[in-house]
């Protein structure tokens, strides 16, 4: 098997966050791992240089491709905050539908502010990513 370049390692997820550049984006970046780590139950965790992930499961694909992989993030990035979620959780549509402004990626959403979108959907979002998560 690969060995995966994003996997948790023991780097400081404060440090992390107090050296983001920008100040709008490492605020955020607190407040997303605070709600995350509510949501969970999980510490964060980084992984590789630039993902802060909460919780970990095992993935097996119908290829045969297995790996280990957090159950939710969010990397602080230039453009936008990533948040990575899973996929094929019923609830996604209609709450990505009422989070306010934000753009979608394969599994992750980037929101260039939070004061942009609504926190509550946000919060339901992850809850609802997390509970999908478990139950695979």
């Amino acid at each position: 098997m690969a060995t995966l370049k994003t996997a948790p390692t023991a780097a400081s997820v404060d440090d992390f966050l107090a050296a983001v550049p920008d100040e709008t984006r490492r605020r955020d970046a607190i407040a997303v791992r605070d709600l995350m780590r509510q949501v969970t139950g999980e510490p964060p965790t980084m992984w590789g240089d630039a993902i802060v992930g909460f919780g970990q499961r095992h993935l097996r694909y119908a290829s045969g491709r297995e790996l280990d992989w957090f159950l939710v993030g969010f990397s602080p990035r230039k453009a936008a905050t990533t948040l990575y979620l899973g996929e094929g959780f019923p609830e996604k549509e209609q709450l990505t539908a009422r989070l306010g402004r934000h753009t979608v990626g394969k599994g992750c959403l980037y929101v260039k502010q939070l004061a942009d979108v609504d926190l509550d959907v946000l919060t339901e979002l992850v809850r609802a990513s997390v509970a999908q998560a478990r139950a695979e």
